[in-house]
């Protein structure tokens, strides 16, 4: 198994820590994990991406030159990262900011309205771990609880956020297992 995933979206969107958090879960369980973040000399307000490979294997190289999986978090994420998914690679949309829609018929395509949900929950910043509780719940490639203690960690000096990261991370897993199950 290799599985290699995009997360994209402006600086200052939290795509970097996605992506780490869900390597460090990776890593909890044992998987072989590559981290590679990307952003523009700007940071908040320009590009950043970042790509997580996950295997049970050593891995070769953690370029995603098609990935399995995107996350993205406004509208030139999509552009840019919707021709390069793997054909049959899950899409995740944070349908708050992005506006457009993919435009290939061969991937599936999930939206959260994330920005919403993180908004009722009195944190506007975790729109970020809302996609990811989705991400996790229809990827399957890490276990939830794993996701959770890698927040716990990473966030472990900064105990607020700790708290609404791991509430909106549930919050996305149980949208996506309740109300957002179908594609």
């Amino acid at each position: 198994m290799l599985i290699k995933t995009v997360f994209a979206g402006f600086g200052g969107q939290g795509v970097l820590s996605m992506g780490y958090v869900l390597a460090y879960a990776a890593m909890i369980e044992g998987l072989q994990v590559t981290y590679l973040p990307s952003y523009g000399a700007e940071v908040r307000g320009g590009t950043a991406n970042c790509t997580v490979a996950i295997s049970n294997e050593e891995i070769a190289s953690p370029i995603a030159s098609s990935p399995d999986n995107v996350v993205v978090m406004n509208n030139p994420s999509l552009e840019k990262f919707q021709h390069q998914i793997l054909t049959g690679g899950m899409m995740f949309i944070n349908s708050n900011l992005v506006e457009q829609r993919p435009v290939r018929g061969d991937i599936i395509i999930y939206e959260i309205p994330c920005n919403d949900l993180a908004h009722e929950l009195g944190s506007d910043q975790s729109a970020n771990m809302v996609i990811l509780g989705g991400f996790t719940e229809k990827t399957g490639l890490v276990k939830l609880e794993s996701i959770q203690k890698a927040i716990g960690d990473v966030f472990k000096e900064k105990k607020k956020a700790k708290e609404m990261n791991l509430k909106a991370l549930e919050v996305g897993f149980d949208y996506m297992k309740n109300k957002g199950g179908k594609p």
